[in-house]
């Protein structure tokens, strides 16, 4: 059994949105380290946002204001809307959740439970 399932991904053309979507379960949900990934063809992984350790929202620079990431604890759902999409955006994102570890001046998130991704190809 898949631990998390993306949906959500497709084709748009640059400056459109898309509105990402995580199925998780009452197993692998958490209010804290539930986080979007994305992976360029060709690049590393790349953290996009995050619920941090804890529970607190986090973007990183180059989604900052174009992307929202949001939760519905009824339906064990993480989702991440995007907009104003640019072709720099284009890449697998996956969603992925774990636990956390006290570093002593802060948590730390230790995401093991992954899906399997969706594809977004934004055009110019």
């Amino acid at each position: 059994q898949v631990p998390l399932k993306e949906s959500g991904g497709g084709s748009v053309q640059s400056g459109g949105s898309l509105k990402l979507s995580c199925a998780a379960s009452g197993a692998t949900y958490r209010r804290y380290c539930m986080a979007w990934f994305r992976q360029a063809s060709g690049k590393g992984r790349e953290e996009v946002a995050k619920y941090d350790g804890d529970g607190k929202t986090w973007y990183a620079d180059d989604v900052k204001g174009r992307f929202i990431i949001s939760q519905d604890i009824a339906t064990y759902s993480l989702y991440l809307q995007m907009n104003r999409l640019k072709p720099e955006d284009t890449a697998m994102y996956s969603c992925a959740t774990g636990g956390r570890t006290w570093s002593g001046t802060g948590w730390n998130c230790d995401y093991s439970d992954w899906g399997q991704g969706t594809q977004v190809t934004v055009s110019s």
